[in-house]
């Protein structure tokens, strides 16, 4: 029997799990949570690359995404067979597999959809007396034999048209189908008969068996070429004045394309295959353009030339689609890296802030096995072990549910990210304490926050990075992050200055304390001087803390500005759409509103005030004054506040370009009540009265010759007519216009060329446009409008409002934006947690000696809340001024154009700046504060129920 001498001893790693298991799931739940966001991050991006990809090529037009492969008409050189056999079905059909198959990736056809045939490109006259000829001009038709119209629409009347028998070039009968559109605009019934003449002027009878409905009348199907589905009423643009026609396109049967070739009407051979988004991914969108380029004028092209043939040509518009997609990528990119970069060097502080306390908790531990003879290798590594079994797990779990949670995506840019945030805890916190620990030592030195010296590399580290702080907040203000793909230094720019802030208030830090220590001892109590000498000696006062919590509040800031920033652009973008909370106007320009509209618009509830504007378009200006400074601008500037010298071109026109303008005319009172509640510029309206000759007339009343009405104009306007008065003929009367001031927009009106007139002085008064203030409810308005006839409509500000926020990659970047904000305001919170825990026991010792001493437990609670306000008011003080700095120096080179209105049709693309938001930047500092004097006096609860035996053991150093 084999005996052992050695004494059992545990394993480290189980004792220590057992001996402290709080913190090591305290630290598994940290390094979770931070791998979750680690992981979740780029495949969050990702995601809304990805989907915003799919949802433009999607939503594009058809006619913009769909790949078309077309070649001319058999050469006449061919034999009449086999020119005829290259237009029928089963050729098409092998030609488009090929086609198909010579697609690269990442590009993938929507087989379900692909069409082809024969089509003509020159439409022919059609001289049917039945036909309708809105100017007395005959339509023009095309056709079309295209494959698959049997899947693609359900037979309405009639029956399909088919091939009765062999179609070569030589016949003269076809069967064809119209739409239901286009046999209710072109009056086509079931049996009737279309003429399509032969290149030798011989008549081919087609003949409409069918009319037919589109299954899915936007599909890519319809929609490549609208005139299959829908007839155009287009203008002449052979006659001398404007004279329209309609165009529209007849279905021939599948197998009819031969009879085409002898048509003078152009027809090609043509393969539409319409991409297929669902496979696609963001970071596919560069190879997709690479590909299309290719197809268009490369290899591509010779591929599928040796398919359809050497004079195939390959054009789409898809490649416009995804360069406006790329572009709208990039400028998104750089605003995401700023809030990225900050959460990331926040939850690094964190992470490094938990290691300071683990290993400030255990000094004691290590410090005495260190002095038994303990190697650093061997701490280092029993620290490492223990440390790689809680958080390596924690980082793989987390990375788990970052796949779960956002399911588009790469994988390995999350994995990296969870796998970095392992290893940094794995070897920063054994390397922090061990480093400690090098030379054996009985007791720590005394942490003092007054009395440290900083050291020389601490000054040469603190200004290099003031460097690097200096250069990239001055790269970003030139270059601004529209125009520019991602930079690291840009976006890391907010983390920079906010360093730099935090090793300047731990320089500053000390000198307050000193000045208000003076004071406080002169007092009789001890409370002042005992917390104020605490919060200088204590080392939750360090800059990692401060650092920590600055980033916090510097990115939260950052990201609710942005956020504030994007709502603001978009509600002033749906203010200059609409022009107030709401607005009804005809469909027509020139449609005038009935009183009786007026009236029911007006009492409607909810509806605060009414100002009613007649606009006309395109009035001719006359030609610019010679000798003219320009209208009296200096006055109109000095009484509106935004009027400018008016002999000065300003805004988009000048004198030279600026031939016509809109005309509106306003009821000064109210259209000045609807400024003031709208929050458009004060609207000087005392400038329009007139009086005199001048006078508002009845309505229907001719004005007199010399009849002068003031006016206020748009700058560029002003400039062209001169201080003169000016002659105008008008659908509201004529009359001669004096520009008396100057105005920088007008409510609802895109143009920056225009008049404003008093509508009381008008021959015509009619209002054309209603803008309401106030919140009417939107099904009234719009019941209220329909009823009065489909000639009105109503546009509410809030529909216009909602239109911003349909877009994945907009609606995905604001999501990462919120979540910045709230992880920020998170980490800041932990992070003043983490400073007081691990003084926590220092506290708790100094309440129980001084308790000895007859300190009451109310006093103990203030002294502890006391000690802690320095540090907390100087993390949220200098959070704020460095949210607030951050966001004024980086502002200038900021547009959220592309997370707030690219993409929506219409929308106004000015700049949109940063905004100090107050909220972003009051509540979580006043978190911070708040959570200190919550976790102090929770302290205080929690030692007062404790007795003193238990914190003054004998033999404690504390």
């Amino acid at each position: 029997m084999r005996h052992t001498n050695r004494a059992a001893t545990a394993p480290w790693i189980r004792t220590r799990l057992r001996t402290a298991p709080g913190a090591a799931t305290a630290l598994a739940v940290l390094v979770l949570v931070t791998a979750f966001l680690a992981a979740a991050f780029p495949r969050a991006v990702d995601a809304y690359e990805t989907k915003g990809l799919r949802h433009d090529i999607r939503t594009a037009d058809a006619s913009r995404s769909v790949l078309e492969v077309s070649r001319p008409q058999p050469g006449l050189e061919l034999p009449q067979a086999q020119r005829d056999a290259e237009v029928r079905s089963p050729e098409l059909t092998r030609v488009g597999a090929g086609l198909l198959k010579t697609l690269p990736a990442p590009l993938r056809a929507d087989t379900a959809s692909v069409a082809y045939g024969v089509r003509t490109t020159k439409p022919a006259l059609a001289d049917e007396p039945w036909l309708p000829r809105p100017d007395a001009v005959p339509p023009r038709l095309s056709y079309v034999a295209q494959s698959g119209l049997k899947e693609h629409a359900t037979l309405a009347s009639g029956a399909w048209p088919v091939t009765p028998r062999e179609v070569t070039s030589d016949s003269r009968e076809v069967q064809g189908a119209v739409t239901e559109e286009t046999a209710a605009e072109l009056k086509v019934k079931v049996g009737a008969t279309v003429e399509l003449l032969t290149a030798a002027q011989e008549p081919i009878t087609v003949t409409i068996t069918g009319i037919v409905a589109p299954r899915d009348p936007h599909g890519s199907y319809w929609s490549a070429d609208p005139l299959l589905r829908t007839p155009s009423l287009v203008p002449d643009p052979e006659a001398p004045f404007p004279v329209y026609y309609w165009t529209g396109t007849v279905l021939l049967a599948e197998d009819a394309g031969p009879a085409l070739l002898s048509t003078a009407a152009e027809p090609v051979l043509f393969w539409r295959i319409p991409p297929d988004p669902a496979g696609l991914t963001g970071p596919d969108g560069a190879r997709l353009t690479s590909v299309i380029a290719s197809l268009e004028s490369g290899p591509g092209l010779l591929k599928v030339r040796e398919t359809a043939g050497d004079t195939a040509v390959f054009a789409t518009g898809l490649g416009h689609v995804v360069e406006a997609n790329a572009r709208m990528r990039d400028a998104i990119s750089p605003v995401i890296a700023v809030a990225a970069l900050g959460i990331g060097s926040v939850a690094a502080v964190v992470l490094l802030m938990t290691g300071a306390l683990i290993a400030a908790r255990r000094r004691s531990e290590l410090a005495l096995m260190r002095s038994r003879g303990g190697s650093l290798r061997g701490i280092g590594g029993r620290l490492l072990a223990e440390t790689a079994v809680t958080v390596l797990p924690a980082s793989a779990l987390g990375l788990l549910l970052a796949v779960l949670a956002v399911g588009d995506g790469r994988w390995w840019p999350g994995a990296l990210a969870a796998a970095g945030v392992g290893l940094l805890v794995c070897v920063a916190l054994p390397l922090r304490t061990t480093l400690q620990h090098i030379r054996p030592t009985l007791h720590g030195a005394r942490e003092d926050t007054v009395s440290a010296r900083p050291s020389r590399w601490r000054t040469v580290a603190e200004l290099t990075l003031l460097v690097l702080a200096v250069g990239a907040v001055t790269a970003l203000r030139r270059r601004g992050t529209s125009d520019s793909g991602t930079d690291l230094l840009v976006g890391a720019a907010p983390v920079l200055v906010a360093l730099i802030a935090a090793l300047v208030l731990v320089r500053l830090y000390p000198l307050p304390l000193r000045l208000a220590m003076r004071p406080m001892a002169r007092l009789r109590g001890a409370i002042g001087f005992l917390s104020l000498a605490r919060a200088g000696r204590s080392s939750a006062g360090g800059a990692l803390p401060l650092l920590a919590l600055l980033l916090a509040l510097a990115t939260a800031a950052f990201g609710g500005s942005v956020i504030a920033g994007i709502g603001d652009a978009r509600d002033d973008a749906a203010l200059a759409s609409i022009g107030a909370d709401a607005r009804v106007s005809g469909v027509g320009e020139r449609t005038t509103l009935p009183d009786e509209l007026v009236r029911t618009v007006r009492d409607l509830d909810g509806v605060r005030g009414v100002a009613p504007l007649r606009i006309e378009h395109s009035v001719a200006l006359p030609e610019t004054a010679a000798g003219d400074g320009g209208a009296d601008g200096d006055g109109a500037a000095a009484d509106t506040g935004t009027g400018t010298d008016t002999g000065t071109s300003t805004g988009s026109g000048s004198v030279e370009d600026v031939g016509a303008a809109a005309v509106v005319g306003v009821d000064p009172a109210r259209y000045a009540e609807l400024a003031r509640a709208t929050g458009l510029p004060a609207f000087p309206a005392a400038r329009l009265k007139a009086t005199g000759p001048s006078a508002p007339l009845p309505e229907g009343t001719e004005s007199g010759p010399g009849r002068v009405l003031p006016a206020l104009a748009s700058p560029s306007v002003a400039a062209r007519l001169g201080k003169e008065p000016q002659a105008l003929d008008t659908l509201s009367g004529n009359f001669e216009v004096r520009v008396v001031g100057t105005v920088p927009r007008v409510a609802s009106l895109a143009t920056t060329n225009f008049l404003i007139v008093n509508s009381a002085a008008l021959e015509q008064r009619a209002p054309t446009t209603l803008l309401l203030t106030g919140a009417p409810d939107p099904g009234k308005l719009h019941a209220a409008v329909e009823g009065s006839g489909k000639e009105y409509a109503a546009h509410l500000r809030s529909e216009e409002r909602a239109r911003y926020v349909n877009t994945p990659m907009q609606a995905g970047a604001e999501r990462i934006y919120l979540a910045a904000v709230a992880a920020g305001a998170g980490y800041a919170l932990l992070a003043v947690l983490l400073s007081l825990l691990q003084t926590a026991p220092e506290r708790k010792t100094l309440l129980a000696r001084l308790r000895t001493m007859g300190l009451t437990t109310g006093q103990g609670r203030r002294l502890l809340a006391f000690e802690a306000t320095p540090q907390a008011l100087l993390a949220a003080g200098g959070g704020l001024f460095t949210g607030w700095a951050t966001i004024a120096l980086l502002s200038p080179g900021v547009d959220l154009v592309p997370l707030a209105l690219a993409g929506v049709a219409g929308s106004d693309a000015s700049p949109v700046p940063l905004r100090t938001d107050l909220w972003s930047l009051g509540l979580p500092a006043a978190g911070v504060v708040a959570l200190a004097a919550a976790v102090a006096g929770v302290q205080a609860w929690w030692a007062s129920r404790r007795g003193s035996i238990t914190e003054l053991r004998a033999g404690d150093s504390r």
